[in-house]
């Protein structure tokens, strides 16, 4: 049995059947290809595969495909346009805060979810708010001055 699913990805509607026990994270990446949203530890804690619903940031390894219906999907391959990078992509370029890249797609998410909020936000702050995304390579602090920058706030 299949469910019909149509939702909003990156800004294109998508109309998919999928098994009712795919999470989003296994539509994003093995039915529509886009395998910027990262599987680590499929049990919601390691951020990896944050991704933006309707705005608000989801763990999409936890989340069933079919829980998508109707809404929007932002995924890391929705933040860049033709025109050049996102901010927050220039920001962690700028402030070297990407290593291998494997938690990057989370952080983003997290930190678009905050940009949205329009909080201004301190260091206490940011680092609360990006504690649910595990890097092993960065060590967080170029992490936190980028987003810092982001917020308008002051490490």
């Amino acid at each position: 049995m299949k469910v019909d699913l149509e939702l909003t990805v990156n800004g294109e509607a998508v109309g998919i059947s999928a098994d009712p026990r795919t999470t989003l994270a296994d539509l994003l990446r093995d039915h529509l290809g886009l395998t910027g949203t990262h599987l680590g530890c499929e049990q919601g804690v390691c951020g990896s595969c944050t991704v933006l619903v309707d705005g608000h940031s989801a763990r999409s390894c936890l989340m069933l495909a079919a829980a998508a219906q109707g809404r929007e999907v932002t995924t890391i391959e929705g933040m860049a346009s033709e025109s050049g990078l996102h901010p927050v992509q220039e920001a962690f370029s700028r402030h070297h805060a990407l290593q291998c890249g494997f938690c990057t797609p989370g952080f983003f998410a997290t930190v678009l979810e905050m940009m949205s909020e329009g909080v201004l936000a301190d260091e206490a702050i940011v680092r609360e708010r990006l504690s649910g995304n595990l890097c092993r390579c960065t060590g967080y602090h170029n992490i936190v001055t980028a987003t810092l920058e982001l917020l308008g706030g002051r490490p």
